[in-house]
This record gives structure tokens, C-alpha cells and sequence, in this order.
């Protein structure tokens, strides 16, 4: 579905990504693991097209991303969930959802989208005509990734969606984003918590200073001695 071959990408004059593949198979939950300042986040900020790579490939079913505006990724079926949620803090939950769907194609399934939404996520449901910037931090992250979903993305980009929450609420939100998986959405995830990523993960990457130094299925990586060592304290 996402093919990313030999990027690099800058941030001016400064190199962040040194000829990074990676493959996103359709329906599969991918996860890129590493410290923070491995540029993680620079790969999804190049897939949403908020950076351009200076070389390399980069194609969505097929189709090459790497010219593409953002508004146009979108269309196409991408969504991404920012790290730090960037919610619209003075309108409501409803009205954030609703934002989600702006994109054409979403526009005529609004209804079912909201509806599936606030299925997955219940606390919304009761919360929306709350305005954003009062929910909890686990509260903000749902919503996030529900405003992301109203776009009826075919891959979901997640940028760390754990960072700041506590344990109990990390455990659900990670079963969350297995069973909308489980739907057929396939899934980007982009995260510093490497056991819970790896255990959903049916393919892995770790990620060391914009290079990729391992890749395998999430289990392999698990048991691997560099990660385990590097990032499981084993």
C-alpha cells in the first residue's frame, strides 16, 4: 500500500532521514520504533506531505506522494494523528469530528462516520458538546484519532498516541487501534513505547539517528537483543 524507498529528507541544511525504506503491506498495523530524535516523526510528516523529500521514492497504491500537497494526500485516503493531538481547543468534540470529515469524499458519510466513531469511542459521546481543550489527555487523544477516522482514511498515520497518558489508559487506547485494524484500516504507527507497538505489530522498524538498523515481524523484534537491550532494558 505505502512504499518508501531511499528517502532523504531535510530540515534546511540539516539531514533528518538517510535513504529510509519501508514498506506498509494493505490491512497490516506497521509500527517504526526508536529513541526521541531518531526522526520518527519526520517520516510522517514527509508521508502527509508537510516535507518533500530531496530523494528517493515514495508512492501510496501506487501512486507517487512525493509532490503531492497535503489537502491531496488526504483525499487519496491518508489521515494523519499529530503528535500532541492539535485539537481545536474552543470548539466542541462534535465540531472537531465534524471537521474531520471536510475532505469531498468523506462528506456524504458523515452520518455513519460519526456514528462508528462514537461506537469506538463512548466517552465522546457523552462529552460533545464539551468543548476540546477541557477533556483529559486520554479524552484528547481519542478525539484525535476520531477526527482522523471521519476523513474514512485506507491508512491511518499515528504519531506517537501515547505520549503523556497513564499506563491504564495506554493499554486501551493500544487494544483501540488493534481493533481498528482489525477493520481493515491499515495502520502507520509511530511510537516510543516499543513493547506495547512491537506486540501489535505485524511488521516492525527501528529507527537510529534517520537510519533504519532493523526490520522484521513485531514478535522478532521483540526477542531481538538490540531492542531488547536498546529499549526493553533487558
Amino acid at each position: 500500500m505505502l512504499e518508501a524507498r531511499g528517502l532523504n529528507v531535510f530540515y534546511g541544511d540539516l539531514q533528518a532521514l538517510w535513504d529510509v525504506s519501508f514498506t506498509v503491506p494493505p490491512g497490516a498495523l506497521v509500527t517504526i520504533v526508536g529513541s526521541n530524535g531518531a526522526g520518527k516523526s519526520t517520516i510522517l510528516k514527509t508521508v502527509s506531505g508537510l516535507l518533500r523529500p530531496r530523494g528517493g521514492s515514495l508512492r501510496f497504491e501506487g501512486e507517487p506522494l512525493e509532490r503531492m500537497r497535503p489537502h491531496q494526500i488526504v483525499a487519496r485516503g491518508v489521515a494523519q494523528v499529530a503528535e500532541g493531538r492539535r485539537l481545536f481547543p474552543t470548539m466542541t468534540v462534535l465540531e472537531n469530528l465534524e471537521m474531520g470529515s471536510f475532505p469531498a469524499g468523506a462528506r456524504p458519510h458523515r452520518a455513519a462516520s460519526l456514528g462508528w466513531v462514537l461506537d469506538l469511542f463512548p466517552v465522546l459521546r457523552e462529552r460533545r458538546g464539551q468543548y476540546a481543550g477541557t477533556l483529559s489527555g486520554g479524552e484528547q487523544q481519542m478525539l484525535a484519532i476520531g477526527r482522523a477516522l471521519m476523513s474514512r482514511p485506507r491508512l491511518l498515520l499515528l504519531d506517537e498516541p501515547s505520549l503523556g497518558l497513564a499506563p491504564k489508559v495506554v493499554a486501551h487506547l493500544f487494544e483501540t487501534i488493534q481493533a481498528i485494524n482489525r477493520t481493515g484500516i491499515t495502520v502507520l504507527l509511530v511510537e516510543q513505547n516499543v513493547h506495547h507497538a512491537l506486540s501489535l505489530a505485524s511488521l516492525g522498524y527501528a529507527l537510529e539517528t534517520g537510519r533504519v538498523v532493523l526490520h522484521g515481524s513485531g514478535p522478532e523484534l521483540l526477542t531481538n537483543d538490540y531492542i531488547r537491550r536498546t529499549y526493553l532494558g533487558a
